[in-house]
């Protein structure tokens, strides 16, 4: 990437990460966060790659303030006001980050890097479509057995938070590949897929591992992240 790209990147960045701060979106520890990798993605990525993290984090913050008194009526809130610190952005955002890093390291396999990059973001707006909005859904099952929990526990799944993440990852996958192609192309039903399948993971951890304290929330993201982006890299190296 050119110096003036770098540059651009970085501050816009450091725009970003400032604005949602001065919202109550994010910590001092987030915003830090935030700024590093957004930066890191828009340096080693690209640009486009950066503007769709930013499309993401808008709609993630706009899905987290949906319906934001009954979420903290049930005490499934992020934080106080819905703020998220370092360890929410580095569960979602290490992901697109280690996509970013790999595009820099093995140079000239751009394209199929870039829908690997959408897919991590379409699990991490899949998985945060489904919690903030499918927990108003009182109708959850445990994904390993369909038994009835309660809304917010571990691994819990509902109809309307199923449809919703399927929705999103689609979503996220089409306006990735217009960000970043400036077009439309069958191949991003390969990150659609791959986002929804990473979110199902993230109900199946968290339904196991995570509810056993075996791993954090912010481990399962990235776990799940990961698997959505390499498998979607995977798909596309062998068709």
């Amino acid at each position: 990437m050119d110096p003036t790209s770098a540059l651009i990147a970085i501050g816009l960045s450091l725009v970003l990460s400032l604005l949602i701060y001065a919202f109550r979106l994010l910590t001092v520890s987030g915003c830090v966060a935030s700024f590093l990798i957004g930066s890191v993605i828009g340096v080693f990525g690209s640009l486009s790659w950066l503007v769709l993290l930013i499309v993401f984090a808008i709609l993630g913050f706009a899905a987290t303030k949906s319906g934001f008194t009954k979420k903290k009526e049930m005490g499934v809130q992020e934080g106080t006001h819905g703020e998220r610190n370092y360890k929410n952005i580095l569960g979602v955002a290490i992901p697109p980050f280690i996509i970013a890093l790999l595009n820099f390291i093995f140079p000239g396999n751009e394209s199929m890097m870039a829908l690997g990059y959408i897919a991590t973001i379409a699990v991490a707006a899949a998985d945060t479509s489904a919690s903030e909005l499918g927990v108003k859904d009182p109708k959850v099952w445990l994904i390993t057995n369909f038994k009835r929990v309660a809304p917010g526990t571990d691994g819990g799944v509902s109809v309307s938070g199923t449809v919703i993440s399927l929705i999103v990852s689609l979503a996220v996958s089409i306006v990735g590949y217009l960000v970043i192609f400036q077009s439309l192309d069958v191949s991003l039903l390969v990150p659609t897929v791959c986002g929804f399948i990473g979110c199902v993971a993230d109900s199946v951890l968290g339904a196991t591992v995570e509810s056993k304290g075996l791993i954090s929330k912010y481990t399962n993201n990235a776990i799940t992240g990961i698997i959505g982006g390499l498998l979607t890299i995977l798909i596309l190296s062998v068709v």
